[in-house]
């Protein structure tokens, strides 16, 4: 909560299991919601996010609509 507080998060990944978690899970949620810090609850988004960060800094910007991808189909 601390670092979330001074600011030496940028991302946040909170992967929650069990009850006791759940608690804590809310209250880091919610520090990260009031220092607009960016956060991810899943293992599948943190992964997504990781690739897009490793294309990202390879200079591998491929921004598209979803018109450009629906007419890549078929």
């Amino acid at each position: 909560m601390d670092a979330i507080k001074s600011v030496q998060v940028q991302l946040l990944v909170n992967t929650p299991s069990g009850g006791s978690s759940s608690a804590h899970s809310s209250a880091i949620r919610q520090a990260a919601i009031r220092y607009k810090v960016p956060y991810i609850t899943t293992t599948a988004a943190a992964m997504a996010a990781a690739q897009g960060i490793a294309a990202r800094q390879e200079g591998k910007p491929k921004v598209r609509s979803v018109q450009y991808y629906h007419g890549q189909i078929g």
